[in-house]
C-alpha cells in the first residue's frame, strides 16, 4: 500500500514543480519584457526630448540672427543717412569756400597780372633807353622776384581748390587751350626764346637747349605721374560701384575705397606744386644763362606772347555769331 502512494506522491509533487517551475519562468519573462519596454520608452522619450531642445535651440539662435540682421540692416540704413547729410553739409560748405577761395584768388591774380604789366613797361622803357646794366638788372630781378609770387599765390590757392587751379579757369580761353597743369610748359617757352634771343653764343645756345631738353624731360615724367593717377583713381572709383547700399559691409567697403579716392586726389596739389617749381627754376635758369638785356628781352617776350592770347581770347569771344 505503501509503494502505491509512493508514485502518486511522487507525480504530485513533480506537478507542482513544474506547475511552480513553469510560473517563476512565466513571471520571469513577464518582468524582464516590462524592463525592456520601459527602457525603450526611456530611450524614445530621450530622444524626443533631445530633439525638441535641439529645435527650441536653433529656433531661439534663429531669432537672434533675424534680430541681428534687421539691426545691420537698421544700421545700414542709419549710417547711409548720415552720410548723405555729412556729404550734403560738406558739398555746401565746400561751395562756399570755392566761391570765396575762386574770387579771392581771381582777385589776387588780376592785381598781380596789373602789377607785372607795370613791370614790364618800365622794363621795355628800360631796354628802349639803353638803361645801364646795374639799373637794367634791378628791373630784371624784380619781375623774376615777382613770377616767385605768382607761383606762391598759385599755390595757397590750390589748398582750398586744386581743381580750379588746374582746370585754368581764371586764364583766358586761350591761354588755357596750351595750359599744363596749371601754367605754362618751360620747355615749349624756351623754344619759342630761342629764336628771339639772337644771337646767343655756341656756350648759351648749348645751355639752353640743355635747360629745354631737362625741362621736357621733368614735365614727361609729371605728365606721366598725372597719367598714372587718373588710372588708378578711375579703378578705385570703379571698384565701390555698388558698395554704396547694402549691408555694413558693403558701406564699409564704399567708404574705404572713397578714403582711397580722397587721399589720391590729394596728391593732385603736389602735382601742381612740383610743375610751379619747374617753371621758378627754368625761369632763373635762363636768367643765369643770359646776360641781363637778354633777360630782360627774355622777359618782355614772355609777357609779350601771352598778352597776344588774352588777346585772341578777347577777340575770339567777341567774334560774330550767325
Amino acid at each position: 500500500m505503501m509503494a502505491e502512494l509512493s508514485p502518486r506522491t511522487d507525480t504530485s509533487t513533480d506537478g507542482d514543480t513544474d506547475d511552480k517551475a513553469l510560473g517563476f519562468h512565466s513571471g520571469q519573462s513577464h518582468s524582464h519584457g516590462l524592463v525592456v519596454s520601459d527602457a525603450s520608452d526611456k530611450s524614445r522619450d530621450q530622444k524626443t526630448l533631445r530633439r525638441l531642445a535641439q529645435n527650441r535651440e536653433a529656433a531661439r539662435k534663429s531669432r537672434l540672427r533675424k534680430k541681428a540682421y534687421v539691426q545691420q540692416l537698421e544700421s545700414s540704413r542709419m549710417k547711409l543717412s548720415q552720410l548723405e547729410q555729412e556729404l550734403q553739409r560738406a558739398r555746401q560748405q565746400k561751395k562756399t569756400m570755392y566761391y570765396v577761395g575762386a574770387s579771392s584768388f581771381h582777385v589776387e591774380y588780376s592785381r598781380w597780372l596789373d602789377e607785372q604789366n607795370r613791370r614790364i613797361s618800365e622794363l621795355r622803357e628800360a631796354v628802349s633807353s639803353h638803361a645801364a646794366d646795374g639799373e637794367l638788372r634791378l628791373i630784371v630781378d624784380g619781375v623774376i622776384t615777382h613770377y616767385e609770387d605768382i607761383f606762391r599765390i598759385k599755390g595757397d590757392a590750390a589748398k582750398a581748390d586744386v581743381f580750379h587751379i588746374l582746370s585754368g579757369m581764371w586764364k583766358t580761353p586761350a591761354e588755357r587751350c596750351f595750359l599744363w597743369l596749371g601754367g605754362f610748359r618751360s620747355s615749349e617757352l624756351l623754344k619759342l626764346l630761342i629764336t628771339q634771343l639772337e644771337p646767343l653764343t655756341e656756350q648759351q645756345l648749348l645751355a639752353i637747349n640743355n635747360l629745354q631738353q631737362t625741362s621736357q624731360q621733368a614735365e614727361d615724367a609729371l605728365s606721366q605721374g598725372m597719367d598714372a593717377l587718373q588710372q588708378s583713381l578711375a579703378e578705385t572709383l570703379a571698384g565701390s560701384l555698388g558698395s554704396s547700399s547694402g549691408s555694413s559691409g558693403n558701406v564699409a567697403n564704399y567708404m574705404g575705397q572713397m578714403a582711397m579716392a580722397m587721399g589720391k586726389l590729394g596728391t593732385l596739389e603736389g602735382f601742381i606744386r612740383q610743375a610751379d617749381n619747374l617753371r621758378q627754376q627754368t625761369l632763373q635758369q635762363m636768367h643765369r644763362i643770359l646776360t641781363t638785356r637778354q633777360s630782360a628781352r627774355a622777359l618782355i617776350a614772355i609777357n609779350d606772347y601771352f598778352s597776344r592770347l588774352r588777346a585772341l581770347s578777347s577777340l575770339w569771344l567777341a567774334r560774330p555769331r550767325e
